[in-house]
């Protein structure tokens, strides 16, 4: 025991410090206004299955698809400091899929040509893209949970084969995590019932089948850093720690 005990000391003093970027929306995002909202993104508390060696920066925010994420500068800003041998994790998918929206919709074709956009400039200064699906939707029907994110995971498959870039499949990971829970068992990760007057972002009360609670976020990220160690996806299969139980955050970073 004390010899696995030197070793993985040995290990972790010669690891070199990497940063990690993350662009993406409210499933990753930080929020930390815990009086007016229940919701965590899982991108918050990744650092929670990552050696102290890593430093997460949360670009993630709510209500961004590509189109919108790149528009407002979110990637640009990103961009300014992101260097060689730097890790940038991005998820997207639930808001670019919003028909009718002109300032997040895109098709699953402009979809791949955003996150193509995203990834090759990540490449061209050294950085290394990791492409994530979009998480499951908590929608079930006769408690069999549904796929809801149409043509988006398949884009984003596309374009990290193309690219030659790791992808985790988050979408195909969350189904299999949350359908054995079924509706009502499934309901203590998500944001689900805010009864009126709980929160003072919803006074009125809100029902919410995409957003995580703190437990959802948790097993998410959870869930991200056994697939990274599975998939040996490098280099932050060296910073994945996936049994870690003490929860760390991120600090807010990004732009508001």
């Amino acid at each position: 025991m004390m010899l696995g005990i030197s070793l993985c000391l040995a290990s972790c003093v010669h690891q070199k410090h990497v940063n990690i970027y993350i662009a993406g929306d409210s499933t990753m995002a930080d929020r930390y206004d815990t009086i007016e909202t229940p919701e965590r993104g899982w991108g918050q508390v990744l650092p929670t299955f990552l050696s102290y060696k890593a430093t997460v920066f949360n670009h993630a925010k709510n209500g961004r698809s590509t189109k919108s994420f790149i528009s407002e500068g979110r990637w640009e800003k990103i961009m300014q400091t992101l260097s060689k041998d730097d890790i940038v994790i991005i998820q997207f998918g639930h808001n670019d899929a919003k028909e009718g929206d002109s300032v997040r919709f895109c098709t699953p074709e402009a979809y791949a040509g955003n996150l193509t956009l995203m990834v090759e400039q990540a490449k061209a200064v050294g950085a290394k893209p990791i492409l994530c699906t979009p998480i499951a939707r908590r929608h079930f029907k006769a408690d069999t949970l549904q796929y809801v994110h149409a043509g988006y995971p398949d884009a984003m498959k596309s374009v990290a084969e193309k690219q030659q870039v790791p992808l985790v499949d988050m979408t195909a990971i969350t189904m299999e995590w949350l359908a054995p829970y079924g509706e009502e068992g499934s309901r203590p990760f998500f944001v689900y019932e805010m009864k009126p007057g709980e929160y003072s972002k919803y006074p009125e009360g809100k029902t919410d089948n995409t957003h995580l609670r703190l437990a959802g976020a948790v097993a998410v990220a959870q869930l991200f850093a056994k697939a990274v160690k599975e998939q040996n996806v490098i280099p932050l299969a060296e910073y994945v720690e996936p049994n870690n139980t003490q929860i760390k955050y991120t600090t807010p970073c990004g732009i508001k």
